[in-house]
């Protein structure tokens, strides 16, 4: 077994990692893609948690444009997190993983309640653990769920899967200048806007020193390589950088 820089880690994809690019839905190869990565890194030791959004299903963002309540365009966006979760889930266990789905609203046929000390003991079991329904309320986004469960989990990492290889000045699959970032401090991505994750999950990992990698989810090895302590797309941590 090789020695792992990062022994639990929080992974956080959106519901487009399901789904063909550019489609819709929950396509069974890329759930099958996704399930063997988490399952090669849970092979070499790691404890892995998954938090996946639901983009791929429901996008709040066109409810509120058409009068719906923000309550509730979020809580369907909640419910939609269950549906991708149990197709993780299956892809898992079809792939021989012990997986276990926790959810923040209760649903208990189909999820476990959170319990944050069961999720730490199935992590310990060396279960996948896939943490859907974000936090349970509205007006939080699943990139607030990810920080928010990776500290209570004791994640040593959050891991944040996207299409590109990190994050970039501008948007590279519009302009091929775009220059990609190694490493930033927080206050770098608060202060750019820059689109890590949210600036409430931002804030939440500063104060708590919790470190997140940006990487391009698609490349085969890169979940195992920074796993395993390769520099790989774009970390950010730390505080200011001062003259």
């Amino acid at each position: 077994m090789p020695n792992l820089k990062y022994n639990r880690i929080l992974l956080k994809l959106s519901g487009e990692a399901l789904s063909k690019p550019g489609g819709f839905g929950i396509d069974p190869d890329e759930a099958a893609f996704l399930a063997n990565r988490v399952k090669m890194v849970r092979d070499m030791g790691a404890e892995v948690a998954v938090v996946i959004g639901a983009g791929n299903l429901w996008r709040g963002k066109q409810g509120l444009e058409r009068g719906m309540d923000r309550s509730t365009a979020d809580y369907m966006g909640m419910l939609a997190t269950v549906m991708n979760a149990l197709a993780l889930q299956s892809a898992l266990e079809a792939q021989g993983v012990p997986t276990r789905v926790q959810s923040a609203i209760e649903m208990r046929q189909l999820a476990e309640p959170y319990i944050r000390r069961r999720a730490i003991r199935h992590l310990e079991k060396k279960r996948v653990v896939i943490l859907a329904c974000g936090t349970g309320n509205p007006y939080f986004s699943t990139d607030t769920a990810a920080a928010l469960r990776a500290m209570e989990i004791g994640a040593e990492v959050i891991l944040k899967g996207t299409k590109v290889d990190g994050v970039y000045d501008r948007d590279p699959m519009k302009d091929r200048g775009a220059t990609m970032f190694s490493r930033l401090t927080f206050f770098d991505v608060i202060e750019k806007g820059l689109a890590v994750m949210d600036s409430t999950a931002v804030t939440l990992c500063m104060e708590n020193r919790l470190p997140i990698i940006v990487f391009n989810l698609k490349e085969k090895d890169n979940i195992k390589r920074i796993v395993c302590g390769e520099a790989l797309g774009t970390v950010v941590e730390g505080d200011r950088v001062r003259a």
